[in-house]
């Protein structure tokens, strides 16, 4: 089984073909502002994270998801006294993110152009669907794409559909992505092949050490355009 097996390269959306983590540390930082008569910078992080994880079997990922989130948090730490302008305030920093340009990472068009044909091409995130089709319209990029898959979750039984849907074994499977936890182990423990680009800034629910996954089928990477060198 080599890299030669590979028929499908799948890209992770957020953070691996345009911005996206970004925007979130900048809306937890407007939240932070919003509520900052309450409770620290960090007390207010540290309860936004507890309330994050625990929401997110119900609500999912996304912005959506997020802003739920922060609303739960403003009424946890203000003990219900959280006042109607600064509810309004966090609707506001949702709204703003959901209405965001989508600015595309260095060198994905060409490192597209360059794959397109040869291989099919496939979008596997996760995330609001609503959000993440509008960004993949806004991207400029679905032209190149065989298909999109976006997932409530990104665990083994979610690649399991989306193989069984392509029609091809794990072993003709490369994900590539910027998440070790979501792109990369649940692919590797099926059988597949990974490539791991880091962002500069990652949640820390999705933090994980590379050295932890112990496979000659992941690969860890400096850019996105060194994908091209996996096939060379």
């Amino acid at each position: 089984m080599s890299l030669n097996d590979v028929k499908v390269i799948a890209f992770d959306a957020d953070d691996t073909l345009w911005e996206n983590e970004n925007f979130f540390r900048d809306a937890e930082r407007e939240f932070c502002r919003v509520m900052s008569e309450y409770e620290s910078y960090d007390n207010l992080m540290m309860e936004l994270f507890k309330v994050e994880i625990q929401n997110l079997e119900l609500y999912g990922y996304g912005v959506k998801a997020f802003i739920l989130s922060l609303i739960e948090t403003a009424l946890k730490v203000s003990d219900r006294k959280v006042r109607p302008e600064q509810i309004e305030a966090i609707v506001a920093i949702g709204k703003e993110m959901l209405e965001e340009d989508v600015v595309l990472l260095d060198s994905i068009v060409d490192l597209l152009d360059k794959l397109y044909g040869k291989y099919r091409l496939v979008v596997a995130t996760k995330g609001d669907l609503l959000d993440q089709e509008r960004k993949l319209k806004k991207s400029g990029l679905l032209k190149y794409f065989h298909h999109i898959e976006i997932m409530t979750h990104k665990k083994q039984e979610n690649y399991l559909e989306l193989l069984n849907h392509l029609d091809i074994p794990a072993e003709q499977l490369l994900m590539v992505g910027n998440s070790l936890k979501s792109d990369v182990l649940p692919v590797i423990e099926l059988g597949g092949y990974a490539a791991h680009i880091p962002y500069h800034t990652t949640w820390l629910f999705e933090q994980m050490n590379p050295e932890d996954i112990k496979s000659d089928r992941f690969f860890e990477l400096k850019q996105i355009h060194d994908v091209l060198d996996l096939f060379s």
